[in-house]
């Protein structure tokens, strides 16, 4: 079998990898197969760095089975009759990438969405936990920007996540910070992480709403912000089936916090935390929001648009509703990058390929006898599988 990691094509460009030149070292060590590397000028480990490791350079790879990027292959780059591995991004039917999956389909295309890749319950492989480290450390950077005090450096100008963390030693943090974290995700996890290096307390959600002195943190699960329409004890698994029976209890906590980090699963049918009519009210004393899952129109009402790597923070205006600079005064500050593991391309390539290669890659070889392939698979021999039938409609009316 011959494994080719592609070239990103998606603009902008993202600089991580599915494989380091270690993770292509072991693959061949493991199993019979050759890998190769399209090269790149962006990627964050550079070509030199897979020559170094004995990992050939191959622009064209039409002669490879399998071929693995990590965001959509661009429609016009795809190679017929091979079996991909990437984000495709279509599965929640997004209306951007129906041509995407069409072109897979007609081009007898076997599509394995990473974001599909399962034990049967749950993801095995995910860029969730650097969505947390980052975002949490943006939360944090876009508040000293707001209010003052030791500026912290950029996390994609930092080398890895230990040059990021580092940023963080010897901070003093004002005793109006205030966090409120929401989540118990991979997502969250990370930004536990952060708020940890950060030396802030945590305290308990009981704790937080009595007036715990700052700086200070709490993580809240769904129980904590959602309840019952009816009435009825909580019930997580309802929630699962049917959010649109529950509302928010947010505000429960909103008075009693400076700084939300936003790191839970959102469900369109869920209930918005907070609506905009809420961050008009006097008692709303947030002042910051790192929205690190970036729903747009989702459940965090300030979140008007993403925001870039580049440019990752912006204000809330919660009179006129719209977007200024979130220095001003009287703006609720946002930040809402919608590719945070991108900030910190070469810690996360490492951690998303040794998942790939402990969880997901003996498959390939072994039959895929725990059907981790099979249950990830939207399309294969010029059909979407049975799995993905319901997307029919979708990519017909491309």
């Amino acid at each position: 079998m011959k494994i080719g990691i592609v070239k990103e094509g998606k603009v902008p460009v993202d600089r991580r990898v599915p494989l380091t030149p270690a993770h292509c070292s072991a693959l061949m060590a493991l199993y019979e197969c050759t890998v190769v590397v399209q090269p790149s000028p962006i990627r964050a480990i550079t070509d030199q760095e897979y020559l170094d490791a004995g990992i050939p350079l191959q622009e064209d790879l039409s002669d490879c089975d399998v071929l693995m990027g990590v965001k959509e292959v661009p429609i016009n780059q795809l190679i017929s009759d091979k079996t991909y591995f990437f984000f495709s991004h279509t599965y929640k039917q997004q209306p951007y990438n129906a041509g995407l999956l069409k072109a897979c389909v007609d081009k007898n295309i076997k599509l394995i969405d990473y974001e599909l890749l399962t034990n049967g319950s749950s993801r095995v492989v995910s860029f969730g936990r650097f969505a947390g480290l980052v975002g949490a450390y943006n939360g944090l950077r876009g508040w000293r920007e707001k209010f003052g005090g030791s500026p912290l450096k950029p996390a994609h100008e930092c080398h890895d996540l230990s040059e990021m963390w580092e940023q963080l030693n010897a901070q003093n943090w004002s005793s109006d910070l205030k966090i409120i974290l929401t989540g118990k995700g991979r997502v969250s996890s990370g930004a536990v992480e952060t708020l940890r290096a950060a030396g802030i307390k945590e305290c308990t959600p009981e704790e937080f709403v009595s007036g715990a002195s700052g700086p200070v943190w709490t993580q809240l699960d769904a129980q904590n912000y959602y309840t019952s329409r009816d009435g009825e004890p909580f019930n997580k698994q309802q929630l699962y089936k049917d959010p649109s029976t529950f509302e928010s209890k947010f505000m429960h906590y909103a008075p009693h916090a400076s700084l939300f980090i936003a790191g839970h699963y959102y469900d369109a049918r869920a209930p918005f935390l907070f609506s905009r009519k809420d961050m008009r009210l006097r008692d709303f004393n947030i002042k910051y929001v790192a929205d690190v899952s970036c729903d747009i129109d989702g459940p965090v009402a300030s979140t008007l648009r993403p925001s870039t790597i580049e440019h990752p923070f912006y204000g809330y205006d919660t009179i006129k509703e719209t977007v200024v600079d979130h220095i001003e005064p009287s703006a609720i500050g946002v930040m809402a990058v919608d590719n945070l593991p991108c900030e910190l391309p070469r810690d996360a390539s490492l951690s998303f390929g040794t998942d790939l290669l402990r969880e997901v890659l003996p498959a390939l070889f072994n039959g895929d006898k725990d059907q981790v392939l099979y249950r990830a698979t939207q399309c294969e021999q010029g059909n979407l599988t049975d799995n993905f039938d319901y997307l029919k409609p979708y990519i017909t009316i491309v």
